[in-house]
């Protein structure tokens, strides 16, 4: 995190910094009693208020004490939003507690004004901010940003179920002859539709725990499927789809959300809320229709409903407000993305995390959370069940194994050859007898599996790189084509275009190659534009779609039926009704030729999610890796075997001393700076430390649009501090010191600490 030396100069009436009580709503006794302030009447009970301050500096993360006025004594209960002077200025905060007395020796400071007397802040909440934080060597009012969403006045002051049309709860799962619970599917629509579950060796013992109100917890690997069996389409269409026409389809419920939705019916059946957490919207809309077949309908201003939704793109007015709704209680089930990992369930009986593999469930802002961990601290806390579901596997999850914190659920052997697509990986070897046409970008053997599978249904052809031609070089020399004025890549935007910096944006109509002077401009990386272009030249006359988030037409959430080719960049790709004939995953070798610990995890799970799409190898379904890209992700891909290859992974890990096996800390910054927070860090010793060394990413590269970095200036290093899972909680707590030593003494600089970074380099 980057610290800010902006602490005011003049304290004035600045409070003495307290030690944060034990527990949110706890008090301490053997103080001194409040004084009055003046002429202000002050609450007669509980006239002091402990609050947490909305501040920066890593050094005042602690509660302060102030004073409660009369006019304030019935709203300002623990958990509501205050105004409160804090040297010269107003400050945002919460209340945490209310107390007889207070410790400090001086002078409290009466609260400036009661912003809300919303108690938007549980103690249940507050209690896992601490703990994130302290987990994280933050503070806790970074954490609370993360955790409580910005009011909205109109919103909190519409009165609770305003309008709404009571919907009834669905009924309780019944159980088959063998006792497994059965789907919570549309009762009229598949009235004999078996668990989805029941593959699953544990499935239906976990989902039994979940309906007697323990709290087991799992680690998932989701069987591969479009669209769970036993829901014919025009269900999925009556819960949320719209037409058949490749324009507007209807989305198909894939099986995964299904599945989730029965894990939520089972909790709610034992009497307890849950809270699931996606990666992007595309998957809370899947978990949404998954919900609505379950008979689960949503809660918004104007009907009332079980499950709500809380995602950043609902707006803030809708988001609020159903943050209110689970925080009062309204609703029992709430879905949503990282945020909604600190949604105020009531009763929480089940918290689940899908697909943590996404980058999108790590939290960019300090302190750099990510949902599975906070989800994991939960479960703990709360007492509630854990279940961690993907089609891959990360190396987290199977250390959850691994340490027995968690069980596996996963698909025997047989049951998933039945439900997988056969997969081919066309390596150069592979290719060896195709001639000439091995070596083009679509190998004579992959254009012939995609002219095949388009006579029945829609391929998918997934494509690392966004964009036309990301990456560019001299056609005659081949040395790579840079910038002049930030010395950035080059890139080709369109068919056409002029080529442009991909990092300050500036136009380079009169490049030429400073080796051979030469004007011409080759593609050393070819994007999902380019590639689109060229599969509509491979098959004319067929429909040539583009997914991603540069696209003309963004993101596709689904695409129907008709033979058509799909090319997406990864997490972009639709869902197709009746599932894709075939996946192309095109330059396999780029996906893999990163440095990095996460590389090879990453691509099997990008490469697994495409190919989860695809029909089963029995209704003709086929996948086609192309490219030769690493060994091991390639065959676990073949093989189908995520868990196979996040068990070897960790085990060359923990071999190698590398996270999860260890705890990981990456202080990144200025050189004196990180030196300096590192020097008081008691773990931090010759044979826990790495580095420093500069950071490869930020040599010479200027901010988004700005100049180039002044070639006098250092450019920043990172220190890495690796200790055992054992010394984790410690080698935090010093951190935390250490930068509140930083923040006080205003040391120069800026610095960054991340614990357990995904990557080290």
């Amino acid at each position: 995190m980057t610290s800010q030396d902006a602490v005011p100069q003049d304290a004035g009436e600045q409070l003495t910094l307290l030690p944060a009580p034990e527990a949110p709503g706890g008090s301490r006794t053997g103080g001194r009693p409040a004084r009055p302030v003046g002429a202000l009447e002050i609450a007669s009970a509980l006239p002091v208020a402990r609050v947490v301050l909305d501040l920066v500096p890593h050094h005042l993360d602690q509660t302060f004490d102030y004073l409660v006025p009369a006019s304030m004594a019935d709203g300002a209960q623990p958990g509501v939003r205050v105004k409160a002077r804090f040297g010269p200025q107003e400050v945002d905060g919460f209340v945490l507690a209310r107390a007889e007395d207070s410790d400090h020796d001086g002078r409290l400071v009466p609260l400036k004004r009661l912003v809300s007397p919303e108690r938007v802040l549980t103690p249940q909440v507050a209690q896992l901010c601490r703990t994130v934080a302290d987990h994280y060597a933050g503070t806790l009012s970074d954490v609370l940003r993360l955790a409580i969403p910005p009011r909205h006045a109109r919103a909190e002051a519409a009165p609770s179920g305003s309008g709404a049309i009571a919907v009834g709860a669905p009924a309780d799962p019944s159980t088959d002859d063998e006792g497994r619970a059965s789907a919570p599917g549309a009762q009229e629509a598949a009235p004999s539709r078996p668990s989805e579950w029941a593959p699953y060796r544990g499935g239906a013992a976990f989902l039994n725990h979940l309906v007697g109100g323990s709290a087991p917890r799992a680690v998932w690997t989701a069987l591969p499927g479009r669209v769970a069996d036993g829901v014919p389409v025009q269900v999925a269409r009556a819960a949320g789809g719209h037409g058949t026409s490749d324009e507007d389809p209807a989305q198909g419920v894939q099986h995964w959300a299904l599945a989730l939705a029965e894990a939520v019916r089972a909790a709610v059946t034992g009497g307890r809320g849950a809270l699931v957490v996606l990666p992007d919207a595309r998957d809370v809309d899947q978990m949404s229709l998954a919900l609505e077949l379950a008979g689960y309908a949503p809660h918004t201003a104007r009907r009332a409903g079980q499950f709500v939704r809380l995602t950043a793109d609902e707006g803030p007015s809708p988001r609020y407000r159903s943050f209110l709704a689970a925080l009062r209680g309204e609703v029992r089930i709430v879905v949503g993305t990282r945020a909604a990992a600190f949604a105020p369930v009531q009763d929480l009986g089940l918290v689940a995390c899908w697909n943590d593999g996404e980058e999108t469930l790590a939290e960019p802002r300090s302190p750099y959370p990510h949902a599975r961990e906070v989800l994991a601290l939960r479960s703990e806390q709360e007492g509630a069940a854990f279940l961690l579901g993907s089609v891959s596997r990360t190396v987290q999850a199977q250390a959850l194994l691994e340490s027995g914190w968690a069980r596996e659920v996963a698909a025997p052997r047989d049951v998933l050859r039945a439900r997988a697509p056969r997969v081919r990986a066309l390596t150069s070897v592979e290719l060896a007898a195709e001639g000439a046409g091995a070596a083009a970008r679509l190998p004579s053997a992959a254009w012939r599996a995609v002219r095949d599978a388009l006579g029945t249904g829609p391929v998918l052809v997934q494509v690392p790189r966004a964009g036309y031609m990301p990456v560019v070089a001299c056609a005659r020399c081949r040395t790579a084509a840079h910038c002049g004025t930030c010395h950035g890549p080059l890139m080709l935007p369109g068919p056409g275009a002029p080529p442009q910096c991909a990092w300050c944006g500036a136009l380079a109509g009169a490049w030429s190659c400073d080796e051979c002077h030469w004007t011409g401009l080759r593609s050393v990386r070819v994007g999902s534009g380019r590639t689109a272009e060229e599969l509509g030249r491979a098959f004319p006359g067929v429909t040539v779609r583009v997914s991603g988030a540069s696209a003309p037409g963004g993101v596709l959430s689904a695409v129907g039926p008709r033979p058509a080719v799909i090319v997406a960049t990864p997490g972009a790709e639709p869902v197709a009704e009746g599932g894709y004939a075939a996946a192309l995953l095109l330059d396999a070798a780029l996906s893999t030729a990163h440095v990095g610990l996460a590389v090879a995890q990453d691509a099997l799970h990008r490469w697994l999610a495409a190919a989860g799409l695809v029909r089963s190898a029995r209704e003709g379904g086929q996948v086609l890796l192309v490219g030769d890209a690493a060994p091991g992700p390639t065959n676990a891909l073949v093989r189908w075997d995520p868990a196979g290859f996040a068990d070897r992974e960790l085990a060359e890990r923990r071999e190698l001393d590398l996270p999860p096996a260890v705890r990981v800390a990456a202080i990144t910054g200025d050189r004196q700076a990180v030196d300096a927070v590192v020097a008081r860090v008691g773990l931090a010793d010759p044979s826990t430390t790495l580095g420093p060394v500069e950071v490869p990413e930020a040599v010479g590269r200027p901010a988004r649009g700005g100049a180039g970095r002044d070639p006098s200036l250092q450019p920043p290093v990172r220190t890495i501090v690796r200790v055992p899972l054992r010394e984790g909680r410690r080698l935090a707590r010093e951190l935390s010191a250490s930068l509140a030593v930083r923040s006080a003494k205003r040391e120069g600089g800026s610095v960054r600490v991340q614990l357990d970074p995904k990557e080290m380099l």
